[in-house]
């Protein structure tokens, strides 16, 4: 019988997409539950079938008020916490260094609890890890976090995408989760002008709040409700290009090239994962990388990066990786 591993990656899409390698690696050695936001369910079947995944949304993990306790759903926590006691978890993991995972790795009764120790969470540890490089990808604490378990996850350099069919059309997803991290919607619509004028189908996709704009553009852009809606339009695509999102890291981990434009957050982290995924890298700025907020009035890291110089680039990555351009749709 397989010894039983909790896994906790309470963040993002790209976060927990970021984590597949080693989750496909753990679970050739232990019968792995991942504790994730409840989208986890969804990229489950596709990304890590073996895993079994406990849904929960972490009030800490939310943008605004994540510390306003009385708001906090305590009976679905103490729920939760009750469930996980009861299994009876041989190892628990998280590749954040964050002491929230920490506290719940010990309170949930893990015998063997691994992570990265911060502000004195090492005390909620049985075995704190020394973190990698400053400007180590993210998946290299999932890969030294492995290691601590005798696994071998690859780097990221190391990931090989899936095999599938050629396609000659551009996804183009103008969203991300943080509102710092999306481009000015008008390069999108310069960038995908610029693609049909190669005869490049194009593809727009966007969050809801980005609907309106786009419409009033004269597009009619798809707007993917959940994950398999995301993977539909990602399969039907040749490359991917868009922002530092989630969409991003899903497209390159179900085989597809990217581009990513980046502002305040650094490629050197968060390139998705896939040997063909190509950065923009926006200004330059005294405070960057930012988690959440800017500084300023206005990103500027990545609102003054324009089209015109993000083109050619973007030129050179579709001549690369579409299959042969048919009469424009």
């Amino acid at each position: 019988m397989k010894a039983k591993l909790l896994v906790l990656e309470l963040w993002g899409l790209g976060d927990l997409v970021i984590a597949t390698p080693f989750l496909r690696s753990a679970s050739e050695k232990f019968a792995v539950t991942l504790l994730a936001k409840p989208f986890a369910l969804e990229l489950q079947p596709r990304l890590w079938p073996e895993v079994e995944v406990i849904p929960c949304t972490a009030p800490w993990t939310a943008f605004h008020g994540k510390y306003h306790l009385w708001r906090w759903p305590w009976r679905e926590l103490i729920r939760l916490h009750r469930q996980l006691k009861a299994a009876q978890f041989d190892h628990g993991l998280s590749a954040r260094w964050d002491p929230r995972d920490h506290w719940v790795l010990k309170t949930a009764g893990v015998r063997d609890r691994i992570g990265f120790s911060r502000l004195n969470s090492g005390r909620f540890l049985t075995q704190p890890l020394a973190r990698p490089d400053p400007l180590a990808h993210r998946s290299e604490y999932w890969r030294v976090a492995g290691h601590a378990l005798g696994l071998k996850p690859p780097a990221r350099e190391e990931v090989r995408p899936p095999a599938r069919s050629p396609h000659s059309g551009a996804l183009l997803h103008s969203g991300a989760r943080l509102p710092a991290r999306v481009w000015p919607l008008a390069n999108y619509l310069k960038i995908a002008a610029a693609l049909r004028q190669k005869n490049i189908p194009v593809q727009i996709a966007c969050d809801p709040d980005q609907v309106a704009w786009w419409r009033s553009q004269g597009a009619e852009p798809a707007c993917p409700r959940g994950v398999p809606e995301l993977l539909a339009l990602i399969d039907a695509a040749g490359v991917f290009i868009g922002n530092c999102s989630g969409p991003g890291h899903l497209a390159a981990i179900s085989g597809v090239p990217t581009f990513t434009i980046y502002g305040p957050s650094l490629h050197e982290w968060f390139l998705p994962l896939h040997p063909a995924a190509e950065a923009y890298e926006g200004r330059a700025c005294p405070y960057k990388p930012c988690s959440d907020y800017c500084r300023y009035a206005r990103p500027f890291c990545l609102n003054d990066v324009t089209a015109a110089e993000v083109w050619p680039r973007v030129e050179q990555f579709v001549e690369k990786h579409l299959a042969r351009h048919g009469p424009a749709a």
